[in-house]
């Protein structure tokens, strides 16, 4: 009997004992999944650091290299446009790195929602309103270059195009660029921010129940 009785009690402990472990470690269990996205959205930040670096070195080369006035005046502009751009990753990242177990996280990770949230915003904006402006800019500087471009006078010399094919053609070509940079953009924010935001989100709203 006493036995029976004494089997019950542990049971009984170790139940409550289980039940209390797992309340005070669901906050830290939360607290890590957090960082676990907070680590894969640093690890998107760093590919697109990288990837400013490149197109700066590639931008940069072409632009100081090139035979062709238009040419070296589009490409050393856009790399004058691409360093801000890189400093932005690099402040996001930063205030990432800021997020760790000793710090109010919830707090942080509302911080780091807002800010990624405009971000991203700010982006796509960019992007559209880069897309006209590319446009216009090298429509202006290719009619301006005043050195002859050897591809484009043989294909003008072979074909003899009117006016109107050529029109129709960079019309087609804007549009479908800027149609095929719309979805591409979308889906580029989307797999790099967008679905690890929406974690975010999740995370600060289980936190805030513990609270």
């Amino acid at each position: 009997m006493e036995l029976d009785e004494l089997k019950k009690s542990l049971n009984k402990k170790f139940e409550t004992d289980h039940l209390l472990r797992s309340e005070e470690d669901f906050a830290i269990l939360l607290q890590q999944k957090a960082n676990s996205v907070i680590s894969k959205i640093r690890r998107s930040l760093r590919f697109e650091i990288i990837s400013c670096i490149v197109m700066l070195l590639i931008f940069a080369t072409i632009g100081f290299t090139t035979k062709y006035n238009s040419l070296r005046i589009y490409f050393i502009s856009f790399t004058v446009v691409f360093i801000p751009f890189t400093y932005v990753f690099i402040y996001l990242m930063k205030k990432t790195n800021q997020v760790n177990n000793d710090t109010p996280v919830r707090a942080h990770l509302q911080s780091i929602v807002i800010l990624l949230e405009e971000f991203v915003k700010r982006y796509f904006q960019f992007i559209m309103v880069l897309i006209p402006v590319c446009c216009i800019f090298s429509s202006i500087l290719g009619y301006t270059e005043k050195q002859p471009i050897k591809e484009i006078d043989s294909f003008i010399s072979a074909y003899h195009p009117k006016a109107w094919i050529i029109v129709t053609g960079a019309l087609v070509y804007i549009i479908g660029l800027a149609v095929g940079l719309y979805y591409f953009t979308k889906w580029h924010l989307r797999k790099l921010y967008g679905k690890y935001i929406i974690q975010l989100k999740a995370c600060i709203s289980e936190l805030g129940e513990e609270e």
